[in-house]
């Protein structure tokens, strides 16, 4: 018996011509053409193809049930920067501005009152209850007195830092930093005492997504630590010590949740712990109350340009939303309707 190995029984191997080569070229090349045309009219949203179809679903999201909207816009307040990137309030009503390489200092009528140079673009800020201005440069905080003077100058934590929020407590300064995705709390006299956010199976903590240069930080009226974290679309909340207590956020399109790769990209809390967040992609802006019930929109993505990115937000001691827009290179002013 032969063995069906046996190379004497195999059927002789077909040695392709140069003609039946060419005919293959040809027809893959017909075949890339085809799939680049159809491509093409895919991403361009002609016909009633996929594209098409998504295009009119994304113009669908870009529209808000006007029943949702809670919130009328009253007024803007124009930065007189190119680059906007942050904004804050003091107890007093007065916004603070950083953009370009200054802080702008705004009254609540929105006249501005004096401007603070510096010598490096600031890409966030928060003032203290005694007046203190924080400012958050690419990798380390410089503090202003109530009047503008310089006070201190902190060293950076390391050549990975990017930071993007920073929040002052009673007894801490809190700091967003997107580069090594944590949070890096302060003293009083810049020394880094704790990191929070960081991967921790011993306690539960899952660490920070950080897709992009968006992380935000605030401190809430239980004195939890609220978090944002943008790649798992929640915030979460930590007691001064890294514990995380509970999160709240849910993935998706739909006007309760949070959409994209990474948001929400900013938050600011109500005297009553209630959110005001901001997403990128579809700009939105939204209310939710302190555990994360949705309760309403301040505005939706029909209000902002398609580039917005980098919607800051605040609430001033009147409870108005502001929202930075630094395509417009304004703050907008809301109110409840």
């Amino acid at each position: 018996m032969t063995s069906r190995n046996d190379p004497t029984t195999r059927p002789p191997r077909a040695i392709p011509t140069v003609a039946g080569l060419l005919a293959l070229a040809v027809a893959a090349v017909l075949l890339g053409a085809y799939l680049i045309v159809r491509l093409a009219a895919m991403v361009g949203g002609q016909g009633n193809g996929p594209a098409g179809t998504l295009n009119s679903d994304l113009e669908e999201l870009r529209q808000t049930d006007p029943k949702l909207i809670k919130y009328r816009e009253v007024g803007r307040i124009n930065t007189g920067f190119q680059q906007a990137r942050g904004i804050a309030v003091d107890a007093e009503g007065r916004l603070y501005v950083a953009g370009d390489q200054a802080v702008a200092v705004f009254g609540a009528d929105g006249v501005q009152q004096s401007a603070i140079p510096l010598t490096t673009p600031p890409r966030c800020l928060a003032v203290g209850a005694d007046g203190t201005l924080y400012a958050g440069m690419a990798d380390h905080v410089e503090t202003f007195d109530r009047g503008g003077a310089p006070r201190a100058v902190w060293s950076s934590p390391g050549p990975k830092a990017r930071f993007t929020a920073v929040a002052v407590g009673e007894n801490d300064v809190w700091v967003g930093d997107a580069g090594d995705r944590v949070v890096l709390r302060y003293d009083f006299s810049g020394n880094v005492v704790g990191r929070i956010g960081r991967k921790d199976a011993a306690r539960h903590v899952p660490g920070l997504i950080i897709p992009s240069l968006h992380l935000d930080v605030a401190l809430a009226p239980d004195d939890l630590l609220r978090v944002s974290n943008p790649g798992r679309h929640r915030i979460e909340a930590y007691t001064p010590g890294g514990d995380l207590k509970f999160s709240w956020g849910r993935e998706g399109s739909d006007i309760d949740r949070f959409c994209g790769c990474c948001n929400p990209t900013d938050f600011a809390l109500f005297p009553d712990g209630r959110f005001v967040t901001s997403e990128k992609g579809l700009p939105r802006v939204k209310i939710y109350s302190a555990r994360g019930t949705f309760e309403g929109v301040v505005a939706g993505p029909e209000t902002f340009g398609q580039k917005a990115v980098g919607l800051d937000v605040a609430v001033d001691p009147q409870e108005r939303v502001l929202v930075l827009d630094p395509v417009a290179r304004a703050v907008r002013v809301f109110v409840h309707q």
